[in-house]
């Protein structure tokens, strides 16, 4: 588990030998991790209440659904929202178990149809523990979508997580070496909004990422915060970075017009002038907004909805773009 203290290293910043060699044991892992992983999303955005987390999830869940092993880290410390619009219920105490069981299943499984010794069980044991001393295991949502979330890793949802940068940084940097994916065709992550200490971790420590993913709706103040986003990227030698312009538009119950409540955003034109990939845009829907209340993402709950077709369509112009 991230533990508070991550990432300070005494005084006057110099590591112990201890700390040089955990350092590099996470590297390690890290490495071996990352390596089980084909393709990487990173989704970003200048500022909150865009809808970043709406989309996160739901190109995750429609990633699975058209078939792909697909995983979604949560990498917002201080807004952990993905568990809850995946219909997810976990906090520490349960996640303690979830982990206890995951483990005492592959341990099981390890064991099964064997006939050994005690001190051959015993020893497979002891070896299983050495091996998953430091895994942290994803949970499965009922789609079959493996997530991860600091909302797992508190034990009350009003509780607020108070941490400076290091202690920030060294949980993500934790959870994106420790988790235990396995192998995956895709692992989505959504980053808190913002240039801070979180989203720059994230991107160091997945430098190869498939694709950077911003997310920004019509009004100017969004499109001048995701503009710095671009620019950091951009400044990490990261040049794979595409646009969704979410809240678009909203359709008329009643005549079927198309209102553009926030103005016209022309998402296409702003992704020209950054010069990025426009990936097109996604309307405002109560079906939307009230899917969390329904424990899953529009995607999952209704695939002929509109905002499902679209996001079948953004994932496929994902693969086009950027991975085919």
């Amino acid at each position: 588990m991230p533990e508070h203290g991550h990432g300070h290293h005494g005084h006057g910043g110099q590591m112990t030998p201890e700390q040089q060699r955990q350092m590099i044991e996470q590297e390690i892992r890290l490495a071996r991790n990352l390596g089980q992983i084909k393709h990487k999303i990173v989704v970003m955005s200048g500022k909150g209440g865009v809808g970043k987390s709406t989309v996160a999830a739901n190109i995750a869940e429609t990633l699975q659904a058209m078939g792909y092993n697909t995983g979604i880290l949560d990498a917002d410390i201080h807004g952990p929202n993905i568990p809850k619009m995946l219909g997810i219920d976990m906090l520490e105490e349960e996640f303690n178990q979830y982990q206890f069981d995951a483990f005492k299943n592959i341990v099981e499984g390890d064991l099964a149809g064997k006939d050994l010794t005690d001190d051959e069980q015993r020893e497979i044991i002891e070896s299983r523990k050495e091996q998953y001393k430091h895994s942290i295991f994803p949970v499965v949502a009922p789609s079959g979508l493996k997530v991860m979330s600091m909302a797992f890793l508190i034990d009350s949802l009003d509780r607020p997580i108070i941490w400076r940068g290091p202690q920030k940084t060294g949980a993500i940097k934790q959870l994106i070496s420790d988790a235990h994916w396995g192998k995956l065709d895709f692992l989505i992550i959504d980053n808190p909004p913002g240039t801070g200490d979180e989203p720059l971790t994230v991107l160091q420590t997945i430098p190869d990422a498939d694709l950077v993913l911003m997310v920004t709706t019509p009004n100017v103040v969004s499109q001048e915060d995701v503009l710095k986003c671009v620019k950091m990227v951009e400044l990490m030698n990261i040049d794979k970075i595409g646009l969704i312009e979410n809240m678009a538009y909203y359709i008329c119950p009643h005549c079927g017009e198309k209102l553009h409540i926030f103005g016209e955003g022309n998402g296409e034109v702003f992704a020209e002038e950054m010069e990025i990939t426009y990936l097109g845009d996604l309307p405002i829907e109560e079906s939307v907004s009230q899917s969390p209340l329904n424990d899953a993402t529009i995607s999952v709950l209704d695939p002929k909805d509109e905002v499902s077709v679209r996001f079948r369509q953004i994932v496929a112009d994902i693969k086009k773009e950027f991975l085919d």
